[in-house]
C-alpha cells in the first residue's frame, strides 16, 4: 500500500508537526516582546532569524561591540536569532554579580548539548554541587606546585618545536604558518602534561597519530564556513540536530575516537598505580601523596584518595569524558594557548623593537631548560603575556543565560530607549547576557587612549581603572572570574611563557604578508586566516630567520 498526503495519518502527522512549530514561534514571540531588556538602548538587527549574531561575527577582530559600547553607552542590547534580546555591559559591578551568582547565570542549554557531545559534560558544562564536586576533585592537579613539575614537559616540547623550525630554515629564512606549528606543539604538551600521552603531532616525517588525527578532526572548520539555516533552526527545535550531516559524522567518529583510546588510558593508569601501591605494601593513598607530574595520574590517584569521601569520587567516565581528557584539558590546555600563542608572534612580529626587548631579556638567563621560576623571574616576559592576553585575548566572549528573573546593580546609571533613567537591570529568566572579555579589555575608558596599542610598558604601571574589572587573573577577564574562573590558568600562562623562551631567543620574526592581508576571526576562539585565501583554513604565516646576535 501507498501512503499518499491525503491519508488521516499522514494529515495528522503534519497537523501536529505544524501545530509543534507553531507553538514554539508563539512562545519565542512572547518571550522576546515581554523581555524587560526591550526598553535598552542598541542597534537595530538585520535579520528577523539571525538578528545581530551574524553580523557581530562576521566582523574582524570583533570588534563591533567596541562601536556599539561608544555609541549606546556602557550597557546596551543586541538581538540573537529570532529577535531575542541579549544584553551586553562594560559595567564593572554588573559582570561582578553576574560572575559570582554563577547558579543564576549559565552555559545556555543549546551550548551545552552542542558541545558535551564532543569534548564531555566536563567542569565546563556542568553546574551547582556537581560542578562543586568535579572542583574540588580537580583542584590538586593545577596547584603551583603541579604546574612547577610540568614546566620540564613545556620546556622540553618548546625546544622540540624550536629544532623543528631550525630545520625549516637550515637553508636560510622561510615562510613558516606558525598556527599549525604552535597547534601541534600545544597538543604534544598537553598530550604528556595532561595524561602522560605523547600525540608526535609534531615530527619531521608528518607520520599521523590515531589521536592526534581524531583532535584535529575534532577542531577542523573552516574561515570560509558559514553558520547554516538549519544549524540555526536546531538551536530552536533540538530534534533538527537528529538531521544526518558531514560535520556530525565527523565530529562523532573523532569523539568516540578519543574516548576509546582515553578509556583505554584511564584503565592503563589505575592498574599501574594500584601496582605501585601493592609493591609498597600500602593499603591506600592519601592526597598529600600526590606527587606524579601528568594531570590525568593525579586525578585518578586524587579520585582514589583514601581521604575522599565515596559520595565525591568520580566514575571513569567522568575522569575521562567530563574532565580529564576532553574538557579541561583539551579545550583549555590546547586550543586557546596556542591561539595566545599565535596571537603573540603576530604583535611582535610587527614591533621588532619589542621583539628584541625581549629577546635580550630571554637570552640574559643562561640555560635553555629554564624551571617555572625561571620564567617567572623575567618581567618583561611577564608584560608581553599580559599584554597578549589583554589585547589578543583568544576568547573574544562568552555567554550566559539567566535561570531565573533578576535584577542586576549597576556601578553607573543607564538611558532607556524612551529617555528613562536606571540605576539597575531587570532581567528575565531565559535572556542571555554576553561577557565582553575583548571589548572590556580594550576600552579607552579603561585602558587609555592607547588602548588598542600592543604595549608592554603600559604594565609596569597599569591604570587604577582596571582594578574593578572582576578577573581572577590579571585585572582582566581573559580567564574569568568568580566560582567558575578558570581551573588551568597558571598551567597556560606558564606554558606560553616557555613556548616563547625557547623560539624568541632562537628566531626573529616578520610579517610574511602585509598585515592587511590577515583576518582575525572569532570561530569560537579568535584565529587568523589570510584574507585572500579563507579556503585554505586558519593560517598565519610568518618569515622566520635564525637569530644570529650581533654576527
Amino acid at each position: 500500500m501507498i501512503l499518499s498526503f491525503t491519508t488521516p495519518e499522514i494529515r495528522a502527522v503534519l497537523l501536529a508537526a505544524a501545530g509543534y512549530f507553531l507553538w514554539k514561534i508563539y512562545k519565542v514571540l512572547v518571550f522576546v516582546y515581554r523581555s524587560p531588556l526591550r526598553i535598552l538602548p542598541g542597534p537595530p538587527s538585520p535579520s528577523w532569524v539571525y538578528g545581530n549574531s551574524k553580523e557581530v561575527f562576521a566582523v574582524e577582530q570583533n570588534s563591533l561591540p567596541d562601536k556599539w559600547f561608544a555609541q549606546y553607552g556602557k550597557t546596551y542590547v543586541d538581538h540573537e536569532f529570532f529577535m531575542t534580546p541579549r544584553l551586553w555591559t562594560l559595567d564593572p559591578v554588573a559582570l561582578n554579580h553576574i560572575l559570582m551568582h554563577d547558579a543564576d547565570y549559565q552555559r545556555p542549554e543549546v551550548n551545552i548539548r552542542r558541545f558535551s557531545e564532543t569534548i564531555g559534560k566536563g567542569i565546563l558544562f556542568v553546574q551547582g554541587e556537581e560542578h562543586r564536586r568535579q572542583r574540588r576533585i580537580l583542584n590538586p592537579a593545577f596547584g603551583p606546585m603541579q604546574v612547577r613539575d610540568l614546566t620540564e614537559i613545556f620546556v622540553r616540547k618548546s625546544n622540540e618545536l624550536r629544532d623543528y623550525w631550525m630545520h625549516a630554515t637550515r637553508a636560510g629564512p622561510a615562510t613558516v604558518n606558525v598556527h599549525a606549528d604552535l597547534s601541534k606543539t600545544t597538543l604534544d604538551i598537553i598530550g604528556l602534561a595532561g595524561f602522560g600521552y605523547d600525540f608526535h603531532a609534531l615530527n619531521l616525517e608528518g607520520k599521523p597519530n590515531e589521536l592526534n588525527t581524531a583532535f584535529r578532526q575534532l577542531f577542523a572548520n573552516s574561515p570560509a564556513r558559514q553558520a547554516s539555516v538549519l544549524a540555526t533552526l536546531a538551536t530552536w527545535f533540538p530534534i533538527l540536530e537528529l538531521i544526518p550531516s558531514k560535520q556530525r559524522k565527523r565530529v562523532m567518529g573523532a569523539g568516540a575516537v578519543i574516548k576509546r583510546v582515553g578509556m583505554q588510558l584511564v584503565a592503563e593508569r589505575k592498574t599501574a598505580i594500584l601496582r605501585e601501591m601493592s609493591e609498597m605494601h600500602k593499603d591506600g593513598i592519601e592526597r598529600k601523596d600526590l606527587k606524579d607530574r601528568d594531570l590525568l595520574t593525579l586525578l585518578i590517584k586524587a579520585n582514589m584518595a583514601k581521604d575522599v569521601p565515596e559520595s565525591q569520587r568520580l566514575s571513569d567516565e567522568d575522569v575521562l569524558g567530563r574532565d580529564a581528557l576532553r574538557s579541561s584539558f583539551l579545550l583549555a590546555g590546547h586550543e586557546t594557548t596556542s591561539n595566545a600563542t599565535t596571537w603573540a608572534l603576530y604583535a611582535l612580529s610587527q614591533k621588532p623593537e619589542i621583539q628584541q626587548k625581549l629577546r635580550e631579556e630571554l637570552l640574559s638567563l643562561d640555560t635553555d631548560t629554564p624551571t617555572m621560576d625561571d620564567l617567572n623571574s623575567l618581567p618583561y616576559l611577564d608584560a608581553v603575556v599580559r599584554e597578549t592576553l589583554r589585547l589578543h585575548g583568544p576568547v573574544a566572549m562568552l555567554i550566559r543565560e539567566a535561570k531565573k528573573d533578576d535584577v542586576i546593580p549597576l556601578s553607573e546609571p543607564f538611558t532607556d530607549r524612551y529617555g528613562r533613567v536606571h540605576n539597575e537591570i531587570r532581567i528575565a529568566k531565559g535572556n542571555k547576557v554576553a561577557l565582553p572579555i575583548i571589548a572590556i579589555q580594550r576600552s579607552k575608558d579603561i585602558w587609555g587612549e592607547d588602548a588598542l596599542e600592543f604595549k608592554p610598558e603600559r604594565w609596569q604601571q597599569p591604570p587604577e581603572t582596571i582594578s574593578t574589572i572582576p578577573g581572577v587573573w590579571g585585572h582582566m577577564l581573559t580567564f574569568i572570574g568568580g566560582p567558575r574562573a578558570c581551573i588551568g590558568y597558571r598551567f597556560s600562562l606558564v606554558e606560553l611563557k616557555a613556548i616563547l623562551f625557547s623560539i624568541i631567543r632562537a628566531f626573529e620574526f616578520e610579517m610574511a604578508l602585509p598585515k592587511e592581508e590577515i583576518c582575525i576571526k572569532t570561530a569560537p576562539v579568535q584565529r587568523p586566516s589570510v584574507r585572500s585565501a579563507p579556503g585554505q583554513g586558519w593560517q598565519l604565516p610568518l618569515l622566520v630567520k635564525p637569530y644570529k646576535g650581533d654576527a
